[in-house]
């Protein structure tokens, strides 16, 4: 056992593992060691900081889900954007559900989206199930503000996958783009672009929104695929 996974060990907590297992279907209990996410965050602060890291990062595949948690947390104290994208990309292929895949959010992507929009179509179009979702995550955490593009909704229905946690995703960015950026989204919907269960899926979603006024919402349901 490595010194780092001691350390996670010793943060172990036996019922937030049974818990949080079981919102991972495919992840294998035993690989689950059971940190929650503040006290890893903490953890990761302290390891970027003691010197550490660099040689954590450099291996990969770990095997504990924590270890992949602590991976993605490292990668976002990185300073540098094309360190953080060189890192990134060495990571994405190794992302194995969606809870890592979605706490992982460098806050240096915002500061240089001029570059990580042209990152973000390479990684749309992966034959992997995690970077395809990232890929979406990333449009919706950092393109549906100030930075919108109606084109970006057009990329986002492109995709077209059987993948659960894919149409997952893109259910999720078009709730999030029907609270932020509803003149547009709409279209979407209204044009039925979406495949049905990915359709309803976004409206569901949008519906349980407090972002999203109960006219809006009232309309929506008229605009579900139903049978």
């Amino acid at each position: 056992m490595t010194e780092i996974q001691k350390r996670l060990f010793e943060m172990q907590d036996l019922k937030y593992r049974e818990f949080h297992s079981r919102l991972m279907p495919n992840i294998d209990k035993d690989l689950v060691i059971g940190v929650r996410t503040p006290q890893l965050r903490k953890f990761a602060a302290e390891v970027s900081k003691n010197g550490s890291a660099a040689e954590f990062i450099k291996v990969l595949p770990h095997k504990y889900y924590e270890e992949n948690n602590l991976h993605a947390m490292l990668i976002e104290h990185i300073k540098d954007y094309d360190a953080t994208i060189i890192e990134t990309e060495r990571f994405l292929p190794f992302i194995d559900n969606w809870a890592t895949c979605d706490m992982f959010k460098p806050k240096i992507f915002n500061r240089n989206k001029d570059k990580l929009i042209g990152k973000i179509y390479e990684w749309i179009d992966s034959d992997s199930v995690y970077t395809v979702r990232y890929a979406i995550g990333m449009l919706m955490k950092f393109f549906l503000d100030e930075d919108f593009d109606a084109k970006y909704l057009d990329t986002v229905a492109a995709v077209k996958s059987d993948e659960y946690y894919i149409n997952m995703m893109i259910a999720w960015y078009f709730a999030t783009a029907l609270a932020k950026q509803y003149d547009e989204a709409i279209k979407v919907i209204e044009n039925r672009r979406l495949d049905p269960w990915t359709h309803n899926k976004a409206i569901q979603k949008a519906i349980e929104s407090y972002r999203i006024d109960k006219g809006t919402k009232d309309y929506l349901r008229l605009l579900k695929i139903k049978g």
